[in-house]
């Protein structure tokens, strides 16, 4: 068998027959590459969540009566910041109002007192001066730290009545 040899386009030539058959691997032509990289950056920022507030609690006795709340108030905290954290408790209010809406008689919120449960000693709530319940030097654990609160009160002489107000829980970083 013989070569046989064809121009196909002027200046190329095209092989054809026997001769054309190539014996051996072939390999692929090397790419040309241009490599570089960059940096990635991940920014962190200090951040706080208090959640599972518990939603109201309850004071119940007759006047006079010191007495505590039937459940304590519990929340978790959960923050990532290293020099830890402090949750306060402050009135929004300045009173507890009733529900009849007759009764004209309030509760001062600064007869409501308030600890956190395991330890620590009752302290008398405030307007614009928060009572810290709790203050930890570290960060929260992965899941939140659970706190829990107990308030006390001794009741004033007033209607018989359901007396009612915001109380206010606020974590903060340090």
């Amino acid at each position: 068998m013989g070569e046989t040899t064809k121009k196909i386009w002027p200046g190329l030539l095209a092989v054809t027959g026997a001769a054309a058959l190539v014996a051996g691997p072939v390999t692929a032509a090397r790419a040309d590459t241009s490599p570089q990289s960059t940096t990635a950056h991940v920014q962190v920022s200090s951040a706080i969540l208090l959640s599972g507030l518990t939603p109201s609690f309850t004071l119940a006795g007759n006047p006079g009566d010191t007495v505590t709340a039937l459940a304590p108030v519990t929340m978790t905290v959960k923050t990532n910041n290293f020099a830890g954290y402090s949750v306060t408790v402050e009135p929004a209010v300045v009173a507890l109002t009733g529900a009849l809406g007759t009764n004209t008689d309030t509760i001062p919120t600064s007869v409501l007192e308030v600890k956190e449960t395991a330890a620590g000693t009752y302290e008398h709530l405030g307007i614009n001066a928060p009572v810290t319940v709790f203050t930890k030097a570290t960060p929260s654990a992965l899941a939140g730290d659970p706190i829990s609160t107990t308030f006390r009160i001794t009741i004033p002489f007033v209607q018989a009545d359901t007396y009612s107000g915001p109380i206010n829980y606020i974590a903060t970083t340090l």
